[in-house]
């Protein structure tokens, strides 16, 4: 009980006394919302929904209130009220929007909530689809960091696909001990070296690395689309590489309940990664420095710190997180590189968690 009321405490000296009944606020909403799903089959099996319900709307009116009293506090103006806020008025436009077409948010809400959280199946697909989030989450967040957007994560994304498939059935006979790795370390290379020529650009001639990295995504796709259609397609009409050797795919763990359960130790990987990134950012010289150049790059120089150095080291380490989430995709979900000709969307969508997640890597694994 006494470690309970510490741990309490804490927090509450951490948010402060508005944050914390802002918190409070939405985890009875989020209470509220999971007993109905368990209790009633979900929303998605239809509720009455009614604006003067009590039952219905006195969570949503105790958050709006705190909100309000947050405003009023100027809470919401800080790290983590603006996400908070933005989220908010997310889900009011949601509701807004549904109530306009006629029909029930509850609903509708309900059956977002029952189909990536209403079963395990849903949980899997659920955390299947955050894996890669997280890890081009936490590259656009990387780079942010020192002051740039790279908004290249979909080229690299899409490099480290091509090199860690190529590694993966190129190398077949080696055990999975070497495989595994090798085939991981190529993919988190491939989107290495892809930013790291707009990074250079940057660094060395001041060339704005938007430009680079948004023509860079072009040239992953078309490189990629001619090398699967071309030297590297496997056998038949449709365009793919060959399927990655079995040393080469990531465990999957929980196909002892299910066989179609697809999450896998890639979660791990993105997880292990979040953590790294923070320990670089904020507990080493070196990330101290790219954070410095990312507030003030003139003052960094002024300071002694290699502004060029800083700018290419992370948007190097930008690019690998990248490729490591292509890699892991490949790995763990496709098994082979599968050319659709257009953009799969996780490196753009990574722009959206990392700011969801206030460009730090927590933030950006709930963001996810």
């Amino acid at each position: 009980m006494k470690g309970g009321r510490t741990m309490f405490a804490r927090l509450r000296q951490r948010l402060g006394p508005v944050g914390y009944r802002l918190s409070v606020a939405g985890a009875i909403i989020a209470v509220y919302l999971l007993l109905c799903v368990l209790l009633k089959g979900g929303f998605a099996s239809g509720l009455t929904f009614a604006l003067n319900s009590v039952l219905y709307m006195l969570p949503f009116i105790t958050f709006g209130a705190i909100v309000v009293i947050a405003v009023r506090e100027g809470y919401l103006k800080s790290q983590i009220g603006t996400p908070l806020l933005a989220l908010t008025f997310a889900l009011i436009v949601g509701v807004i929007t549904i109530l306009w077409a006629e029909k029930n948010p509850f609903k509708a809400y309900g059956a977002l909530l029952a189909g990536s959280l209403g079963s395990l199946q849903g949980i899997s697909e659920t955390l299947v689809t955050a894996t890669p989030l997280i890890l081009t989450g936490l590259a656009i967040a990387f780079a942010f960091r020192c002051g740039m957007f790279n908004i290249g994560a979909e080229g690299q994304f899409i490099m480290g696909q091509m090199g860690a498939a190529w590694a993966g059935f190129t190398f077949k006979g080696l055990p999975m001990i070497l495989h595994l790795p090798l085939t991981l370390l190529c993919g988190t290379m491939g989107g290495a070296l892809w930013a790291s020529v707009p990074g250079f650009l940057k660094a060395k001639r001041g060339v704005h690395e938007v430009i680079n990295s948004i023509m860079m995504n072009y040239i992953a796709l078309y490189l990629t689309h001619n090398l699967v259609t071309g030297v590297l397609m496997a056998p038949g009409q449709i365009p793919v590489t060959p399927a990655i050797a079995d040393s080469a795919k990531l465990f999957r763990f929980l196909t002892f309940i299910n066989p179609t359960f697809r999450v896998n130790l890639g979660l791990v990987v993105a997880l292990l990664a979040a953590w790294l990134v923070y320990l670089l950012l904020w507990k080493t010289t070196t990330g101290y420095e790219i954070r410095a150049v990312g507030i003030n790059p003139h003052a960094s120089r002024y300071a002694g710190i290699n502004v060029s150095k800083s700018i290419m080291l992370a948007m190097v380490i930008s690019g690998a997180l990248a490729g490591t989430s292509g890699a892991v995709h490949v790995m763990g979900i496709q098994h082979k590189f599968v050319d659709v000709f257009s953009f799969i969307g996780y490196g753009f969508d990574g722009m959206a968690v990392a700011l969801l997640g206030n460009n730090h890597p927590a933030g950006v694994v709930i963001g996810a």
